[in-house]
């Protein structure tokens, strides 16, 4: 994972200023308008410190996330399990706690359905749906998924895509965003077609894939993250192989899709980041170990 994350650095360093002149050079915007936008594109991820083209401005994706969350609350079931809902508001506190956004007005929501799903939109917008809880098991099961998530979303993953779907398409209809931020009207189906970058489709919590690159860093930022918030790392190879099994006869579409890595190579990773993670649990102010269990 390590020499991957190299590899893209590398390739980012050699091309990102290319690619952003030549997106940029489409546009036939003014040299001040060019020269705010290019500063939004200069960042590194955190954790993984990987080198990033982002050329939508936090801000709008921050605004699009919480227009997609409410939408999602009015049009879904909000789950009345107590204990699935404390438990889930509780290790989310805690992740929030550690993930240095405190400028995220953080929330949370269980949404009654089946589906073994969860998601975190821009600006700390949580959402599980009932259907994965059983498979977390317990508080530090619910810390894998949610730090997994929260990782998409501290590493603005959902920008990133919509980034280079405007350079692909050099603008186009994916340039959305960057025209909402010059102040061009969008109509409602322009702005569905912005969030399908942040995983979230036309008909809202539907989820898109993202790359395969992507799932394995926010599984990298995850497990330190968890660890961090003082839950047990070991937990996270374990939860992936449940959910390997917890899939098998599912009538429910898979959480993760077949394009992204496979359960037992994401546990086998996840293994591999252990010694690291270990070290930053031992370190926690709190310890949790695996917590309550799910009831």
């Amino acid at each position: 994972m390590r020499s991957e994350h190299h590899f893209r650095e590398v390739v980012d360093s050699k091309h990102e200023g290319i690619i952003r002149r030549q997106f940029l050079a489409q546009l036939g915007l003014s040299a001040s308008a060019v020269f705010g936008i290019a500063h939004c594109g200069c960042r590194q991820t955190p954790i993984t410190h990987r080198r990033q083209l982002t050329l939508v401005p936090e801000t709008q994706e921050q605004q699009m996330g919480l227009t997609a969350f409410e939408d999602i609350r009015k049009k879904n079931t909000l789950s009345t399990n107590k204990a699935y809902v404390e438990i889930v508001e509780r290790v989310g506190k805690r992740l929030a706690a550690v993930s240095e956004r405190g400028d995220y007005a953080w929330e949370f929501a269980v949404i009654a359905d089946k589906t073994q799903n969860a998601f975190c939109l821009p600006g700390g917008k949580v959402a599980f749906y009932e259907g994965i809880v059983p498979v977390c098991e317990n508080e530090a099961g619910v810390a894998v998924v949610m730090s997994h998530e929260i990782s998409h979303a501290l590493a603005r993953h959902g920008g990133e895509r919509m980034s280079q779907q405007m350079v692909e398409e050099k603008v186009g209809t994916n340039g959305i965003a960057l025209a909402k931020y010059l102040g061009v009207k969008m109509t409602a189906d322009q702005e569905k077609l912005a969030l399908n970058a942040y995983n979230v489709g036309a008909e809202y919590g539907v989820m898109l894939p993202f790359s395969r690159f992507h799932e394995s860093e926010a599984d990298e930022m995850g497990i330190h993250l968890m660890a961090k918030a003082g839950y047990d790392p070991n937990e996270a190879p374990k939860f992936w192989q449940r959910f390997s099994g917890a899939k098998k006869g599912a009538t429910q579409t898979p959480w993760y899709a077949s394009t992204h890595p496979s359960d037992e190579t994401r546990a086998e990773n996840l293994a591999k980041l252990l010694p690291e993670a270990i070290s930053e649990y031992e370190a926690a102010a709190t310890k949790y170990g695996v917590g309550v269990a799910v009831s």
